[in-house]
């Protein structure tokens, strides 16, 4: 990684990118709790709230919407991607060359790595390519660290989640992004594996607002900077209000309770 690679999508070194590639990795069954962000404008808006730092998607709705909202949107262009529908050990065609991004206007690249999986060697190299080629543009790098294969058992193992935060580190990614490991102390070691790289949290199916917010604060403590979402936020009927309550947990280190309080506007006593 390279120092201050990663400022345009950062905000105070901190990150919270909106991620909605969804369309792609997962299908139309993500937008059905709520089916009006099926169209990407209702999430570009979104992406202009104050809290979000940059948001992550892949050519194709870049093409048709970014150019609309680049004024207020920090773009993380998604280079790979693979849908739902394929059921192979996990891999994830290269879409986008770097070049291209660049083109359309992108601030950083996006690229998924599936560690443990028989397709690493090959998947490796092609981040190789991207990750160079993004400095040639001054482009930051963003890594979605998901170790995955038919030869591991527990995806969200302390042990496995400290190790993709490492990957993100030995080829050169700017953050990492990881699935949370299931406690502040496996969080705290996975940030220590990443020195320098920083280390967001991946958001994750939707779940109870203070739930989520508290998973947050917890990993926002452990030393994590930030959060990389989408379902948590775009399935929500209350969107705006979840991004004002995420923008007081990571930038503000207000604890989740206060923070969801203040985002409702509820008068309750504000040192609980």
């Amino acid at each position: 990684m390279i120092p201050d690679a990663d400022d345009a999508i950062t905000r105070d070194g901190k990150a919270l990118i909106l991620a909605y590639d969804h369309g792609l990795e997962h299908g139309p069954v993500d937008f059905e709790p709520n089916p009006e962000t099926a169209d990407p404008e209702q999430v570009f808006e979104l992406a202009g709230h104050d809290a979000v730092t940059a948001l992550a998607v892949q050519k194709g709705v870049a093409e048709a919407y970014y150019e609309d909202y680049a004024d207020d949107v920090a773009l993380l262009l998604k280079l790979n991607g693979t849908s739902n529908l394929w059921r192979g050990e996990p891999d994830s065609a290269v879409n986008c060359s770097v070049e291209y991004a660049n083109e359309l206007g992108a601030d950083a690249i996006g690229f998924t790595l599936y560690g443990g999986s028989n397709h690493e060697i090959e998947m490796a190299e092609e981040f190789r390519d991207a990750q160079e080629a993004a400095r040639d543009h001054d482009m930051g790098v963003v890594m979605w660290s998901y170790p995955r294969g038919q030869g591991l058992r527990d995806d969200t193992a302390p042990e496995t989640i400290a190790y993709a935060t490492r990957l993100g580190l030995e080829l050169g990614a700017d953050i990492a992004k990881v699935k949370y490991p299931g406690s502040p102390d496996a969080m705290a070691e996975a940030v220590r594996m990443a020195g320098p790289t920083k280390v967001v949290m991946s958001g994750g199916s939707k779940t109870d607002d203070l739930q989520f917010l508290e998973t947050v604060e917890n990993a926002v403590d452990a030393g994590a900077k930030g959060l990389a979402v989408g379902r948590n936020i775009f399935q929500r009927e209350n969107p705006i209000e979840l991004l004002d309550a995420l923008e007081a947990v990571i930038f503000d280190e207000v604890s989740a309770r206060k923070a969801l309080r203040r985002a409702k506007g509820e008068s309750h006593d504000e040192n609980l």
